[in-house]
């Protein structure tokens, strides 16, 4: 995999360290193997509970409201004096524009603000919008940030433009956690998933995360089986430890339970936190709160 050449790009030189060249048809069949043989052994209630505890509870509407997102905060707040004994999520992730709502009515420790930025679902303006949106979101309150790389970029090999947008974005988070979405429904192969994985992590990517849940297909789990490896490959290469969040059309607590053994079985336990491991979703709460409880909750 390793080449000597004038005249590779840094960014080809990084992806040459590893091994991008992958089998779709092996992926899907060992992805298939891990969710026959493992995820039934993961269906406890303790795992439920660190399920619930890694969810970006996430409301990206076109109705969303400053009422709307207040309410959907206090519901998180209401969460912490209803259920004592459980964790509470670890984000509530919004649009931009309400990350000082969110501040304000935040009253809970431990619950991270997230917000989308830079130009998302789309990725597909000014890289100074991008940087003015972020660094907006940071200053009202913002403690994470995720963003989408160029796919237009990417697919086109221009790695360097891709890469230094994510750089530029990092460094206006100024030290707030960055995750970055590969948008996998349009990348298509495994073989450019891992590229655009090892990329993002190379650029400065806190995270990285599968989808925006703005197209089809969304998260899958041949997706999250192969951004995992890369998070192993590129942790073993440089001492770094790279979160994964799966998010986009985690429908079901098995949906869940899948990608928590994906990451059991590929990374192991130490990733399975709310530090290095969230879900992007808000459907999955009630779902998980009904299962942990034993009867059926509508909370959020």
């Amino acid at each position: 995999m390793e080449q000597n050449d004038a005249n590779l790009s840094k960014y080809e030189i990084t992806l040459n360290k590893y091994n991008t060249e992958l089998d779709d048809a092996k992926i899907q069949e060992t992805v298939a193997n891990i969710i026959a043989n493992k995820v039934q052994e993961n269906n406890t209630p303790e795992v439920k509970k660190l399920l619930f505890n890694c969810i970006d509870l996430t409301t990206l509407n076109t109705t969303d409201s400053d009422e709307s997102v207040m309410k959907f905060t206090e519901n998180v707040n209401r969460f912490e004096n209803e259920y004592p004994d459980l964790k509470n999520v670890a984000a509530i992730c919004v649009y931009p524009n309400f990350a000082q709502v969110v501040s304000d009515t935040l009253e809970v420790e431990n619950v991270k603000i997230a917000c989308v930025s830079g130009g998302f679902p789309s990725s597909q303006t000014f890289i100074e919008v991008k940087i003015a949106e972020t660094a907006m979101a940071v200053m009202e309150g913002a403690e994470e940030i995720d963003i989408v790389i160029h796919v237009g970029k990417f697919l086109s090999e221009d790695y360097e433009g891709m890469c230094e947008e994510i750089q530029e974005i990092k460094d206006t988070c100024k030290g707030r956690h960055l995750k970055v979405i590969l948008e996998t429904g349009a990348l298509k192969s495994a073989s450019y998933i891992k590229k655009a994985s090892i990329l993002s992590m190379y650029a400065g990517a806190d995270f990285i995360k599968t989808s925006t849940g703005k197209m089809q297909p969304a998260a899958t789990p041949e997706a999250a089986y192969v951004m995992c490896e890369a998070i192993k490959e590129y942790y073993n290469l440089t001492g770094n430890k790279i979160g994964f969040k799966p998010a986009g059309g985690i429908n079901t607590v098995n949906d869940a339970l899948v990608y928590y053994t994906i990451v059991k079985e590929v990374l192991g336990e130490e990733w399975l936190t709310n530090e290095l491991f969230r879900l992007g979703t808000s459907r999955l709460a009630n779902l998980l709160l009904s299962e942990i409880v034993g009867e059926d909750i509508k909370f959020f």
